[in-house]
């Protein structure tokens, strides 16, 4: 049984990218969902190499800290001045004690890079027992990448950079994607060969193949199937250009999968998203992060979810979410806000222009319109009123409010926690909570009205209310002598109390 290769992948992710005109080196700028450089991370994973290299620079200290986050695994080397790209790999191979097996080089600005692209350069590489194989690309517009240079045979003469191409060379197409294959002994022997004698002055990692194949060794080319693969990223129009061609190839990968994408122009979906079967996603879509999407969800549209998790048959309309839980079968916005942390259970409602932090919303509950509710656990079955605010905040430390199971609160409440309204218990509409509503019972916390008979009449001669009130014949009492409030208290007060809490309005049948 043949022995697996030793492989060492070396990231080349120095360079200072000056036409991205940025304080963030380029291979850190991102691109739906991960860096450039993370992308290509990504697509060298499956190789399981033994040993993972990335050649800083610019900005190593920007570059080393991205790496502790998303491959710890790899070893940063600096490449203190930029010598050029032979320079740049011989200085990570010295960051490698064993010498032997494959070598694969890949620049760091390659995002569309796909693993089965790499893999097959590699199998090819090791099947053929080449010395070096580079991987090329025919394009449209070569201008600016190196050419691939072949014999009359049709075999790789040598790879020569645009800087140092004559015009025959220059109207080649076919191009060096900067993506190689190497034997590891042959490679540092060459590297040791290395001069600067060209345009730039820099020790060319392409000038390896012309030193091989002079010396006999094999050397060989893989073409990518597909060019876009192959595509760098210099500036930030390039990045733009990328952005959408990364779009397009994931939006056409989920609709293949049985989602439907009602506008994929206009639908950005991040590689790290995930989403299930049936998931419908409307138009002027973001969805970033861990975001996760259940099947028969419906999201968009002008939704972006961050880090999200939507369960089965929700719906997420014109809203805005950010490390939040949606359950199955619940429904956020039109143009509501779940912050981190933002639970929704089963059925739940978050309705318009209602913002919600830190806080539970169970089973069948709604908080229909206008509300804040921040840092409070809600039971099941439970309607909180319009225009609620949970007052969670003292100045120095956050409060938590707890709502029961099957409540019904009324409009214009304010929850200043800690407090607690019991399972089953109504609040008054306008009212103030600061103590606990005990199970069944109804919070009342306002002042009781007057009215002051005539004051408009009085205040506001000559206006069109005033005269309105007095085509009405409420004129009277215009002496400015105050109403009193009806005299009867307990039962009848009970009685508006709890027509109050339908203050709510049309939120306690929703």
């Amino acid at each position: 049984m043949p022995q697996p290769h030793l492989r060492t992948v070396v990231v080349l992710a120095a360079g200072e990218g000056k036409r991205m005109k940025s304080t963030l080196p380029k291979v850190l700028h991102p691109l739906l969902g991960r860096t450039l450089l993370g992308h290509v991370l990504s697509a060298a994973a499956p190789l399981g190499a033994d040993r993972t290299v990335v050649v800083v620079g610019h900005g190593a200290d920007q570059v080393r800290k991205h790496l502790s986050e998303v491959a710890p695994d790899a070893t940063p080397v600096l490449q203190a001045e930029q010598l050029g790209t032979g320079h740049a790999v011989r200085i990570a191979l010295e960051a490698v004690p064993d010498g032997a097996g494959t070598v694969v080089v890949i620049n760091g600005d390659v995002p569309l890079l796909r693993p089965e692209t790499v893999g097959a350069l590699v199998t090819a590489h090791e099947e053929a027992a080449a010395a070096a194989t580079v991987l090329a690309a025919e394009v449209p517009d070569p201008t600016g990448l190196g050419r691939i240079v072949r014999d009359a045979d049709g075999r790789l003469e040598r790879i020569v950079e645009e800087r140092d191409a004559d015009a025959t060379q220059r109207a080649i197409r076919e191009i060096n994607a900067g993506i190689y294959a190497f034997d590891a002994v042959r490679l540092r022997e060459a590297l040791g060969k290395l001069s600067t004698d060209n345009d730039q002055g820099e020790e060319y990692l392409t000038d390896v193949f012309g030193l091989l194949r002079s010396a006999g060794e094999p050397v060989a080319v893989h073409v990518a199937q597909d060019h876009v693969e192959t595509l760098g990223c210099n500036d930030r129009v390039e990045l733009a250009a990328l952005r959408g061609l990364l779009r397009d190839r994931i939006n056409e990968a989920w609709m293949r999968t049985g989602v439907s994408l009602l506008d994929p122009a206009t639908t950005w979906i991040d590689v790290t998203v995930a989403l299930d079967r049936d998931a419908v996603v409307d138009q002027n879509t973001q969805l970033r992060g861990g975001t996760v999407v259940g099947a028969g969800a419906l999201i968009g549209p002008d939704v972006t979810l961050i880090d999200t998790i939507v369960g089965p048959a929700a719906s997420v309309i014109r809203s805005h979410a950010v490390g939040a839980e949606v359950g199955a079968g619940a429904t956020v916005g039109p143009y509501a806000y779940l912050r981190p942390a933002a639970q929704l259970a089963e059925k739940a409602k978050v309705g318009t222009f209602v913002e919600v932090k830190n806080s539970q919303i169970g089973a069948g509950s709604k908080v229909p319109h206008l509300t804040y509710v921040g840092d409070a656990t809600i039971g099941e079955q439970t309607n909180i009123g319009a225009a609620s605010v949970f007052v969670n905040y003292d100045g120095v430390n956050k409060h938590r409010t707890v709502i029961g199971n099957h409540a019904r609160t009324g409009a214009d409440n304010m929850f200043v926690a800690p407090v607690e309204v019991g399972d089953g218990a109504y609040t008054a509409a306008g009212s103030v909570i600061v103590d606990d509503v005990p199970a069944g019972a109804m919070g009342v916390a306002r002042a009781r009205q007057r009215n002051i008979e005539g004051w408009v009449v009085m205040r506001r001669p000559g206006t069109a209310a005033a005269e309105a009130a007095q085509r009405a014949g409420d004129a009277k009492g215009a002496s400015g002598v105050a109403g009193a409030a009806s005299d009867s208290e307990a039962m009848h007060g009970a009685a508006e109390t709890v027509g109050g809490t339908s203050g709510a309005g049309d939120t306690a049948t929703e």
